[in-house]
């Protein structure tokens, strides 16, 4: 019995260990579980910082009016302090340059630093916890990755298959973070991988659809933000939605330039890190004095907002108030995600244009709060390059077709609005990914005409054959282009065909290059791609190949092009791929 049981527990560790998809499967169930616990147990870490602060779980505003002013400025303050001693720490403990999920799935081998990452997430606790306008997403879903990562490792997974199981835990967090498994995965594919292939997508989409079941079975789990229902959208009425689109796609990009430019300038500041965080701290305390609503990452507010009637004044108060706080949080270095703190940007932009809509058009528009349940997913896509991910998340938050319309119109228009802005994505992942593709997309569109170089060993028609021996000495080539008096390309000489003569005289002997010509020859146009020159390349031995314009009326020889500088193109992309 012993033995049928060791051989049994032999035979499914084995089973487990092998790199197919079938096992991978089984992986993602277990990354799903473990990255579901990793973000419950990140959620439980913050609730009970926050009691020991002397506020109820959840509400970082409630708790923030609660406090005397001093006590508001105070707690951020020591909150940075303890969060950059922490974040030091963490630094100073690894050889490794970042402990980043997604560069350890992109460019890297799936490795996650543990004790790294570890002191980053307490360090993301106490920015959180001290009601620091930072998203906790980020935190959760680093540490779901890390859980990930370890299971791999124990496992002894090749780096290509532990990449794929550190995407597995970041999906899992994703879906942890907001209740919304498809946008997870898509969240993963999207912006992370920048691909759909479906030997990665459905481990991903395992991995998710497992961490939400889990998820829901730990009291007191919800979902992040209370959606109502969204209004019929029909008719003329969805043309207001387009132009919020147009204003999220302006407004995201700058937004995203002004976090670049805060981490630009609180890095030059001759400061030890922790006096950064502090001084992010105290910015938050301080910008909370007249809005105790820049206080967390802007949950309660937006929730407010869907339920409750706001004044445009009141809000616009509380958003610049809260970039303020976004920009002293983040760009002091402080551990978390800027994601959340991009929805509550699109909401209050939403629902200040649905305003501004509704005061003009009161009686064929919908409510201010339908404005900002899509200006979260428009701002979104227009801040990650991901339509689908944040089309899929808003979705499934609201639970209603009805938002489907007016959301993908808004996302898809903000999207293309700000595609070309530079930096135009909250992830350098992202903004890596669409420099590589802009990249190979000039390369790929070539023209011969930029690879030209001088043609030096062209010959008139009747030259010598003392000139012809004299140009195949000077220069190592196989061919000389014959060119008349007009200049007009006829074809070539060979190299094999003078020597041979020299070697040994034909009768009657050649005397001229029109004698050894070939008229029969390849040759590139100026506005040829790289695809089609190298289709003639394949087809001729040679290093180069002249280039004639067809659209001249002497079709004289414009230069030449050489393999080598073709190849280098082809090489620049593939190394950009």
């Amino acid at each position: 019995m012993k033995n049928s049981s060791r051989l049994l527990r032999t035979v499914l560790w084995k089973a487990v260990r092998q790199p197919d998809t079938h096992a991978m499967l089984l992986w993602a169930v277990v990354v799903g579980v473990a990255g579901a616990y990793a973000t419950a147990a990140f959620r439980e870490g913050v609730d009970l910082l926050q009691k020991a602060i002397g506020g109820e779980p959840g509400n970082f505003v409630e708790l923030a009016k609660a406090l005397p002013w001093p006590i508001r400025i105070a707690v951020p303050t020591a909150g940075g302090l303890i969060a950059g001693i922490c974040l030091l720490v963490a630094r100073r403990g690894s050889s490794k340059s970042g402990a980043d999920y997604m560069e350890a799935v992109t460019i890297g081998d799936g490795v996650v630093p543990v004790w790294q990452s570890i002191w980053r997430t307490v360090s993301s606790l106490f920015s959180i916890a001290s009601g620091g306008s930072i998203g906790r997403e980020g935190s959760m879903v680093q540490l779901a990755a890390l859980c990930s990562s370890i299971i791999g490792r124990f496992v002894r997974f090749d780096p290509a298959r532990l990449r794929m199981l550190v995407a597995c835990g970041a999906a899992a967090g994703i879906t942890s973070a907001y209740n919304a498994p498809i946008a997870g995965a898509f969240f993963v594919t999207e912006l992370v991988l920048g691909s759909m292939a479906m030997e990665w997508f459905g481990p991903i989409v395992v991995s998710s659809v497992v961490a939400n079941i889990t998820m829901r079975e730990f009291a007191g789990y919800r979902p992040p933000y209370e959606m109502p229902a969204f209004p019929t959208v029909t008719g003329v009425e969805v043309l207001p939605f387009i132009v919020l689109g147009l204003l999220c796609g302006l407004l995201a990009p700058r937004f995203l330039q002004l976090l670049a430019v805060s981490k630009k300038g609180f890095g030059k500041l001759p400061l030890p890190l922790p006096m950064k965080l502090a001084m992010g701290g105290l910015i938050v305390g301080i910008v909370s004095v007249w809005a105790p609503e820049v206080w967390g990452n802007g949950y309660e507010v937006v929730n407010s907002l869907l339920h409750q009637q706001w004044t445009w004044k009141a809000l616009l108060l509380v958003l610049v108030l809260k970039v303020i706080a976004t920009l002293a949080t983040a760009g002091t270095g402080a551990v978390g995600g800027v994601f959340t703190p991009t929805l509550f940007v699109g909401a209050v932009v939403g629902c200040i244009f649905g305003i501004g809509v509704h005061d003009i058009w009161p009686l064929s528009t919908a409510q201010p709060f339908a404005y900002a349940i899509v200006g979260m997913g428009a701002f979104l896509t227009a801040a990650t390059n991901a339509p689908l991910m944040a089309i899929l998340m808003i979705f499934e938050m609201t639970l209603s077709y009805q938002v489907v319309l007016p959301l993908m119109l808004s996302c898809v228009i903000a999207y293309f609005v700000a595609r070309n802005a530079e930096h135009s994505s909250m992830y350098e992942v992202t903004v890596r990914r669409n420099r590589e593709q802009k990249y190979r997309s000039t390369l790929a569109a070539m023209k011969m005409r930029e690879l030209l170089k001088p043609a030096d060993t062209v010959v008139p028609l009747h030259a010598s054959v003392e000139e012809l021996t004299r140009m195949f000495a000077q220069h190592p080539v196989k061919y000389l282009y014959v060119v008349d008096e007009s200049q007009h390309f006829c074809g070539v000489v060979a190299l094999e065909d003078v020597a041979s003569d020299l070697v040994s005289p034909r009768t009657p002997a050649r005397t001229t290059a029109v004698d050894y010509l070939l008229p029969d020859f390849h040759v590139l146009t100026p506005d040829m791609t790289l695809g089609q020159a190298l289709q003639l390349f394949l087809k001729f031995r040679g290093e180069r190949l002249p280039v004639i314009d067809p659209a001249s009326s002497t079709s004289s020889i414009l230069g030449v092009v050489y393999k080598t500088s073709l190849l280098d193109a082809y090489g620049r992309i593939s190394q950009a791929t």
